[in-house]
């Protein structure tokens, strides 16, 4: 998620624009947030390949805490925010966090894993104002403010550590490589990303799922590095995502096969209410499509479904399926 030089180009465009509150992050702002983050990683002492952890529902800070990473060399994990204490405190601890920040919205769930977390050195917790933090919590406004908006002058290209679900056990932490680049290098699966999704310079792209998954970190993360407009919706409702779509001319998205089945679900004078032509390409993933639903999905937008699983071909790309790749 490094945009520096957009930033300078289109400082006033929208880097980020949240579903239900309508707040928006320029470019400009961005970069001088991402900044900020990245020189309080320095001065607390952190250099390539240190981890921090983040912990946190889709919210306007989440992608300048992944920036402040991308641009110093760090790995940053991003935790469910639906885990226990206890899950939470594991994986931050498995990944040998250096720094954990939340939020004031998982305050309670937090603070009952910063107890378990002795290794950690700073915490850190967005939306809460000087004085208003629980311990061992400060407030992470107040904090990164009190340093410089300009880069760090040893940036380095960072990455995200994530992690498995745990559904044979405890989540396994999945490390990739990370190349001694400056941060705007892409990774490799950034250029698969956005050659899956059939991404495009100039386009808006629309995030309904928690950006924690790393489908939706990975299509997000690639939006802001060609300098595009993200939409990120708090929380998935199907007749919102139709309205978010027409209000913004949203060109690009990923979804879940469940979301196709809530946007069929809705009564047909509520799905035919909203213009989805700007559509270009949606592609599913997570789990294979029920075929009456994809094809379901295809006669109302046309072919502009993309999939993971299964040979499929539609607007150019062919995609394989997972024992082909």
């Amino acid at each position: 998620m490094y945009a520096a030089e957009h930033a300078r180009t289109h400082p006033d465009q929208p880097a980020l624009i949240m579903g239900s509150t309508g707040e928006t992050v320029t470019y400009a702002e961005y970069e001088a947030r991402s900044n900020r983050l990245a020189q309080l990683f320095r001065a607390q002492g952190l250099r390539r390949r240190d981890h921090v952890a983040y912990f946190l529902e889709n919210h306007p800070r989440y992608l300048e805490l992944q920036g402040g990473a991308e641009r110093t060399g760090l790995y940053y994990t991003l935790v469910n925010s639906y885990l226990s204490a206890e899950e939470v405190a594991y994986i931050v601890n498995d990944c040998r966090a250096r720094v954990f920040v939340t939020s004031a919205a998982k305050r309670e769930v937090a603070v009952a894993a910063a107890a378990d977390c002795p290794d950690v050195e700073r915490f850190l917790m967005v939306g809460v104002g000087a004085g208003e933090a629980p311990a061992p919590f400060e407030s992470y406004e107040e904090a990164v403010g009190r340093f410089p908006a300009e880069p760090v002058a040893d940036e380095q290209l960072g990455a995200a550590l994530l992690y498995s679900s745990g559904t044979t056990g405890r989540p396994k932490g999945i490390l990739r490589p990370l190349p001694e680049d400056p941060p705007g290098t892409p990774l490799p699966v950034m250029q698969f990303v956005r050659l899956l999704f059939g991404m495009r310079e100039g386009m808006v792209y629309l995030s309904p799922a928690p950006l924690y998954h790393s489908a939706p970190q990975a299509s997000v993360a690639v939006a802001l590095r060609m300098g595009s407009t993200a939409v990120v919706m708090e929380h998935f409702d199907p007749e919102q995502y139709l309205a978010l779509v027409e209000r913004y001319r949203v060109t690009h998205s990923q979804v879940v096969p469940t979301m196709f089945s809530r946007l069929l679900k809705l009564p047909e004078e509520v799905r035919r209410r909203y213009d989805v032509s700007s559509l270009e390409s949606v592609v599913h993933a997570a789990a294979p499509c029920p075929v009456p639903v994809k094809e379901a999905m295809i006669d109302w937008w046309g072919p502009i479904i993309l999939e993971y699983y299964g040979a499929t071909e539609a607007n150019g790309f062919t995609f394989c399926n997972s024992e082909e790749w």
